[in-house]
């Protein structure tokens, strides 16, 4: 196991990861599922692996990057945390309409713009109601 903890903590060097991250890690480099499980098992009691922190984070990076809700909990899923988890992490976050009114107001309220905010998982309601409260400001 010393190996299969070894290599779990390299892996952890470079970036935080969910315990799912690093089990895929550890299978890609050849260590036993035993090994492995047992490795993540003692990070995780060691604080090292936490999913919670790492859905946190990550959902508050992606946020500051400009993502938006679904975007953000596919990203965190795709990394091995659990939907509830995503989930929680997004619900933590500034609502998603508000980062969509900061980006149109940087970025200007144009088809470009709410083009980019739709790719980049935010909900249509999201930016159409950001949109109208620009229009409405420009109007006001």
């Amino acid at each position: 196991m010393s190996d299969a903890l070894d290599a779990a903590a390299r892996a952890l060097t470079r970036r935080d990861r969910s315990e799912a991250g690093v089990l895929e890690v550890l299978r890609q480099k050849g260590v036993a599922e035993d090994e492995a499980v047992d490795a993540v098992e003692t990070l995780s009691r060691l604080g090292a692996v936490d999913d919670e922190r790492f859905a946190e984070a990550g959902a508050a990076s992606l946020a500051k990057r400009g993502y938006g809700d679904a975007a953000i909990a596919f990203r965190l899923e795709r990394e091995g945390v659990s939907r509830e988890l995503a989930e929680q992490a997004v619900s933590a976050l500034e609502p998603e309409i508000e980062r969509a009114k900061r980006l149109l107001a940087r970025r200007g309220a144009t088809a470009k713009t709410a083009r980019r905010l739709a790719s980049h998982g935010f909900a249509p309601d999201s930016i159409e109601a950001a949109i109208a409260e620009d229009e409405g400001a420009e109007l006001g």
